[in-house]
Parts: C-alpha cells; sequence; structure tokens
C-alpha cells in the first residue's frame, strides 16, 4: 500500500505553504524519516525553459523557497538543480531559466546552492534502450537526499507530466534531444525515464499544484488554479492520483503505463491511500487536458486503441510566421533536425512528433494544427473539445 498525501493550498503565500508541506511531512512519517542535519539534499525543480514562476509552466520559486527555508531549520545544505529542454545558440537555456524563473533569487536570498545539471559533470547509468550509457547529472548521485518536485501540468504529447516524467530533466544539456530521437513514441521514452528512477535514489516526491497547467502544456498552456499540494515516496502512486485528479487513469498515460510495467511504483487506486484533507483524489473541475486527447473518456480504451484514437486526432506542430522571433530554439531543439532555420517550414517526413519545439517555444509560436479536416471542423463546432 502506497500512500499519497493531498493538500489544500490557496496560493504562494510562504507561511501557507511551509504549513501545508510541513503537514504533509508529518503524515509521511515526519522529516525524521528523510533528512539529518549536515545532509546535502538536491531539490530536483521542474525548469523546462526560462518561464516566470507566474506562467504555471514550471515549479514556482515560492514554492522552492518554502522548502529550502524548511531545510535549512533542519541544518541541511540545499541544492537547486535541474537541466532545461529546448537549445539557444548550442547549449541548453538552464542558467537563463534560473534567472527567468526566480530560482536564482531564491538560492542566493536562502543560502542555497545553484546545480546548473548542464555544467556540474555526468555519471554513466545503464540505458535498455541503447547499448551505450545513458549519462545523468552529477549532483543526483553526490547529494544525500534527491527530492523531486514536479509541477502538475498537461503535455502535448505525454498527455500527462508529473513525478515520473519531471526526471527527465536529470539528463543534462542536448542530450535529451538525443534520447527523443532513441525513443520516438512515448512508450520508449517513458523506459528512458524508467531507466532513470532505476539509477536515481530519489526518496521523496513533491509536487507543486497550486497553480497547474492546462491545456496544451508543458508551456502553452493556461494555468489553472487547483490550489493542492500532493506529496509521496512513490512517484507512481502520486502521478496516478494527480492523474485521477484531472480525469484520466495510468491507461490514458503512455509513459506512466511503462512506469507500472517496471514497477516504478504503485498504480492501482485501490493500493494507493490518500491522507490529508481528501480520502480520494479530488476531481478539479473543467480541468481542459491537451487537443491531442480530446474527448477520450477514462476507462473505454486500452493503450492500443489511445494511439489510434491519437493518430486520428492528431495535431502537428505549425509554427506561426507572425508569432515567430526567429530565436530558433525550435530548429537546435529538434532531435532529428526537421525544421528549415530561415523559412521554419517542417519536414513531416522526417518529424517524429516528440513536440519538442512545441514545448520550448517561449512565445508560443508553435501551434498544433489537425491534418484531418473532419475532426478540425467538429473540433471547431464542438466547445467540449476547444482547449
Amino acid at each position: 500500500m502506497s500512500t499519497v498525501v493531498i493538500n489544500n493550498c490557496p496560493d504562494y503565500t510562504l507561511t501557507n505553504v511551509m504549513e501545508k508541506l510541513e503537514k504533509g511531512i508529518d503524515l509521511l512519517g515526519g522529516w525524521r524519516q528523510f533528512i539529518a542535519p549536515g545532509m546535502k539534499v538536491l531539490l530536483k525543480v521542474n525548469l523546462i525553459g526560462p518561464k516566470p514562476s507566474d506562467s504555471a509552466a514550471i515549479t514556482h520559486a515560492e514554492f522552492v523557497r518554502a522548502l529550502t527555508r524548511i531545510l535549512k531549520d533542519h541544518h541541511c545544505t540545499v541544492w537547486i538543480g535541474d537541466s532545461s529542454g529546448g537549445a539557444i545558440a548550442g547549449i541548453a537555456p538552464t542558467a537563463r531559466s534560473l534567472m527567468v524563473s526566480g530560482l536564482r533569487e531564491v538560492a542566493e536570498s536562502e543560502g542555497a546552492v545553484l546545480k546548473n545539471f548542464d555544467k556540474e559533470g555526468v555519471v554513466p547509468v545503464k540505458s535498455t534502450i541503447d547499448t551505450k550509457p545513458m549519462y545523468l547529472a552529477k549532483p543526483l548521485f553526490e547529494a544525500d537526499l534527491v527530492i523531486n518536485l514536479p509541477k502538475l501540468k498537461t503535455h502535448s504529447a505525454s498527455i500527462f507530466t508529473g513525478a515520473v516524467k519531471n526526471l527527465y530533466g536529470c539528463i543534462p544539456g542536448l542530450r535529451k534531444a538525443e534520447y527523443h530521437r532513441l525513443a520516438p513514441d512515448q512508450f520508449a521514452l517513458g523506459q528512458v525515464i524508467a531507466d532513470i528512477h532505476e539509477a536515481v535514489n530519489v526518496e521523496l516526491h513533491i509536487m507543486d499544484g497550486i497553480t497547474a497547467m492546462q491545456g496544451d502544456g508543458p508551456t502553452a498552456g493556461k494555468a489553472y488554479p487547483a490550489q493542492k499540494i500532493l506529496l509521496s515516496t512513490d512517484p507512481l502512486a502520486l502521478d496516478t492520483a494527480a492523474a485521477s485528479m484531472i480525469g484520466l487513469n495510468i491507461d490514458d498515460i503512455p509513459i506512466l503505463i511503462s512506469a507500472r510495467q517496471r514497477g516504478l511504483g504503485e498504480a492501482s487506486p485501490s493500493k494507493i491511500k490518500i491522507l490529508g484533507d481528501y480520502t480520494a483524489p479530488p476531481r478539479l473541475a473543467g480541468f481542459r487536458l491537451p487537443k491531442r486527447f480530446r474527448r477520450l473518456r477514462t476507462g473505454q480504451r486500452n493503450h492500443r486503441l489511445i494511439v489510434k484514437v491519437i493518430e486520428l486526432l492528431k495535431a502537428r506542430p505549425r509554427i506561426s510566421a507572425k508569432l515567430c522571433r526567429g530565436c530558433n530554439i525550435c530548429v537546435e531543439s529538434c532531435p532529428v533536425q526537421a525544421i528549415h532555420p530561415e523559412t521554419k517550414a517542417i519536414n513531416y517526413t522526417a518529424c517524429i512528433e516528440c513536440m519538442c519545439c512545441h514545448e520550448v517555444c517561449m512565445y508560443h509560436a508553435v501551434k498544433l494544427k489537425r491534418d484531418n479536416p473532419v475532426v478540425d471542423l467538429v473540433a471547431r463546432l464542438d466547445p467540449r473539445m476547444r482547449s
């Protein structure tokens, strides 16, 4: 039996967040279960790109501040780290992301240490999809405790991103694009992420769901006031509960199917104990799912049917000339070099539909457009299918 704590938290006021975190940890057995004075604790945030905290695209800086302050009160050394997605001028924008997000200011004012995973060195680990080792950021293995701090978000390719998928940022720099190329579908990508979980000892997962992202996440969606903090020692159980809150189950999310197959945690709701302010995951009314998922109903299909229906409803990336600023982050981030650097035309024969371009665009210039005109017309006429 796995335990997931779900607490209400109305906003990012520091005292509110600290109180709800403390109450949640108490229900998991207290901080003594995880830390001792003098330990180095790494907070693995969601820092997908250079986005401000109020964008709902990243782990909010004040959420990180609250946990940092608690850990410092317990005499721990706090590290804050991640590797952003995408590439600008051939490098990942992690340094800029740390500044724009407000995390650099949090680290400086709270006495924490920033760990830019792109610059900290790597450790080789086993990969199940490649004969070569997979390289993960060294701080993950140097810390005494790693705490995973995912954001409650939708994802245009993965449907949902939470505690399980957040460890993809453990791959530093542009290596993430290489693994998208090696694992072009979400089930295969789930195996890559499972490899990371098996290599990295993450003992605690705390989800920032105070402001969630709905619609076409993980960067281009809209904020949703979910007002929740979720805590668990089991990443799959946490994601199972979080997915239920937005009307999904494990069979809706290919990456979590892979996680279940690999035994990363508990995926059966009947074997997950909910504590805190709820006895069952509360449904988030009116929460909108990605366009690629649409109005599929929970429990009506297996994962093979998901793939077939998503193919029918498929929306491919198109780059808006009106919104494009010419930064070329989409061009440099494409794992198969399918985007023309000048015209921004996409070679759909080469495109693997990983949605990296949509994910990393800072100006929302990459739009998802349907190939099927009939489905597109129905979607435009049916208000239930609008994101």
